[in-house]
């Protein structure tokens, strides 16, 4: 399948196309699952989180399905209590302070909630006319949430932990490295084409502080799971492009901060981006013309996987989408 053939290297005049958060709030259908089920319900329940997997798959015809599920699963093998806040994000009832509340966390098991996605993954298979993107979170990004608490606009306490606590930092990375390899498998396991590993907030670290705080962690994770193609994503990561790139992973996955062809320049391997959600918004001719110059821009680099530079916004209109659909393969 095109998907595939691109994440190994193979070019396209016509790009393959999916877009991250394709099944979610911007959907009609998925509106109406939710006003019946949580999110942590919907992503933890195998048929639901089928059913919300296919939704942009039926509707749009997509040329990759991600899983529908979340970053912060695990924690429910570690033992860890959270729970996604509506308008929000994940919050923990008892946020990290020190090495003592590390070594209070759970090794990581496959409780309930891990063997449902890995169900959901084993159902989609079945159904799925197209490859399947698995996908976990990078342990930074978790690390992140069990400091913090809860999202964070500058992640202060996590950047202070990491610098006047590196023996319990270690320990952390350790834990929540574990946890994603072994969480990772399973979707694997259950039949996952490819992985994404999401890095969402590692964008806030300069290139010294990733290569000695997350680089080794994560180029574990990479070696681990390289019997599939990967996904490796962050935002405002277009300094750490390189070092990310080093890391292991088969594709990179880059925000639209950055044009693709200097992405490209940085890497030297698959590319996967880069439209500005917010761009879906515009008039026809906007969309249009915007999905035109990323195909251009594309049409100068190596292999490339078309799609948003972060999650489809939940008030993007349908006819956005189908309008940006048929520009990209047009």
């Amino acid at each position: 399948m095109k998907f595939l053939e691109v994440c190994k290297g193979k070019k396209f005049d016509v790009p393959p196309v999916w877009l991250m958060r394709q099944a979610g709030r911007y959907m009609p259908e998925y509106r109406e699952l939710r006003k019946k089920h949580g999110m942590l319900e919907l992503c933890t329940t195998p048929e639901l989180a089928k059913e919300v997997t296919l939704m942009p798959i039926r509707r749009f015809g997509f040329d990759a399905a991600i899983l529908f599920s979340d970053i912060t699963i695990p924690y429910y093998g570690l033992g860890v209590k959270f729970e996604i806040k509506e308008g929000v994000g994940p919050v923990v009832e008892d946020p990290i302070r020190d090495l003592e509340d590390i070594k209070k966390m759970d090794d990581f098991s496959v409780v309930r909630e891990i063997e449902s996605v890995a169900e959901a993954v084993k159902l989609l298979k079945k159904e799925l006319p197209v490859p399947l993107i698995g996908f976990v979170g990078a342990p930074f990004t978790l690390a992140a949430y069990l400091i913090e608490g809860k999202p964070s606009r500058d992640f202060k306490k996590t950047k202070a932990f990491m610098f006047k606590n590196p023996e319990a930092w270690n320990a952390l990375m350790d834990k929540l490295t574990d946890a994603t390899i072994k969480y990772a498998k399973e979707q694997i396991d259950s039949g996952a084409d490819v992985m994404q590993v999401f890095d969402s907030w590692v964008g806030g670290l300069n290139e010294r502080s990733y290569k000695e705080y997350v680089a080794p962690w994560m180029k574990r994770i990479f070696s681990s799971i390289k019997e599939l193609p990967s996904i490796h994503f962050g935002t405002n990561t277009s300094h750490l492009l390189h070092l990310m790139k080093d890391v292991g992973a088969d594709v990179t996955g880059v925000d639209w901060r950055i044009s693709l062809r200097e992405a490209y320049h940085r890497v030297k391997s698959p590319i996967q981006g880069n439209l500005d959600p917010a761009i879906l918004f515009g008039t026809k001719e906007v969309i249009e013309r915007e999905v035109q110059a990323i195909k251009e821009e594309a049409s100068e680099i190596g292999a490339h996987i078309f799609n948003l530079g972060h999650g489809i916004l939940p008030e993007t209109p349908i006819e956005s989408v189908e309008i940006l659909l048929r520009a990209v393969r047009s």
